[in-house]
C-alpha cells in the first residue's frame, strides 16, 4: 500500500513543485514504484516531469480523473517505475464543479458526498500499485490543497526563510490538524524543509534559525540553498543534464533524512 505525502505551504515560490519531482525522481531511481500528483493548476510538475506543456493534458488531467471517478484512464507513464496525474490551468475549475456542478465541458450534478475526500476516494483505486504517493499542491489554503492534505499520511511543510512564509505557517499547520481530524489518513506533519535559503542575507539566515526555534522536532536538518543548477532543472531536466550531480546533492540528504522518518513512523 502507497505511502502518500503531500508537499505544501499556501505562498507561492517555496520549491514545492521542484521537490516533489526531484523527490519522484530519487524514489524511483531506488527502485520505487511513485504516483506524482499535480494538484497545481499552473501545471509546473506536470511540465517538469512530463516535459511538455501542461496544455498538452486537456481532457486527460487529474480534474477529469476526479469528475469521472476513475483515475487510472488518466495516469501518464514517464519511465519505468514513475507515473504522472497531469495537471493544467482547467483545475482551476475544480472548486466550481464541486459545488455546481458546472465545468468546462458542460454541466453536470454538483458533486455528491464530502468535497475534501474526492481525491482520498481515487487514488484508492491504484494505491496497492505504488510504494509512494507523492502531491503537489498550489500556493492557497484551497480545494485542492485540502484534498491533497486529506489524502495523505505525511505533509513535508515547504519553509522559504523569508517573512512572509514565516507568517503562513501557523495557518498551514492549522490546515494539516483540520485535515487529521477530518480525514482518514492521520495525516501529520513529517517535516519541515527549509528551502530557497539565501547563504548572503543576513534574513534569511534569521528566519532559517527562528523556524527552528519554533518548531525543533520538525524541521529537516537539510536547508536547501539557492543554487543555479536546481534553478535550471526546470529548463534541462533529468535526462542528459550534466548538472543533474549538483542540482539533486542537497536533495539527497534531505531525501535520505525523509525516508528515515517516514519509515520509522
Amino acid at each position: 500500500m502507497a505511502i502518500t505525502i503531500t508537499m505544501g505551504i499556501q505562498k507561492g515560490g517555496c520549491g514545492k513543485s521542484t521537490t516533489t519531482g526531484i523527490l519522484s525522481y530519487l524514489l524511483k531511481e531506488d527502485g520505487y514504484r511513485v504516483l506524482a500528483v499535480d494538484m497545481d493548476s499552473q501545471g509546473n510538475l506536470t511540465e517538469f516531469l512530463s516535459e511538455q506543456p501542461s496544455n498538452e493534458f486537456m481532457g486527460r488531467s487529474i480534474l477529469e480523473a476526479m469528475q469521472q471517478n476513475d483515475v487510472e484512464k488518466y495516469i501518464v507513464p514517464i519511465t519505468n517505475h514513475l507515473d504522472l496525474l497531469p495537471a493544467n490551468n482547467f483545475l482551476a475549475t475544480f472548486p466550481r464543479w464541486i459545488y455546481t456542478g458546472k465545468t468546462y465541458q458542460g454541466d453536470t450534478l454538483p458533486f455528491k458526498g464530502n468535497p475534501s475526500l474526492i481525491l482520498d476516494q481515487i487514488l484508492d483505486q491504484v494505491r496497492d500499485q505504488y510504494d509512494f504517493i507523492l502531491i503537489d499542491t498550489p500556493p492557497s489554503l484551497s480545494e485542492q490543497t485540502t484534498n491533497a492534505l486529506c489524502a495523505s499520511e505525511h505533509v513535508v511543510v515547504m519553509f522559504e526563510c523569508s517573512s512572509w512564509c514565516y507568517s503562513a505557517i501557523p495557518n498551514f499547520m492549522d490546515s494539516v490538524e483540520g485535515a487529521r481530524n477530518f480525514g482518514h489518513r492521520d495525516t501529520q506533519v513529517v517535516g519541515i524543509l527549509r528551502t530557497m535559503n539565501d547563504v548572503r542575507r543576513s534574513d534569511s539566515k534569521a528566519f532559517k534559525e527562528m523556524i527552528e526555534e519554533d518548531y525543533p522536532n520538525e524541521v529537516f536538518q537539510t536547508t536547501i540553498t539557492r543554487k543555479a543548477p536546481v534553478g535550471r532543472l526546470a529548463l534541462y531536466g533529468f535526462n542528459g543534464n550534466p548538472e543533474l550531480k549538483q542540482a539533486l546533492d542537497q536533495y539527497n540528504r534531505f531525501y535520505k533524512e525523509l525516508i528515515e522518518r517516514v519509515q520509522g513512523e
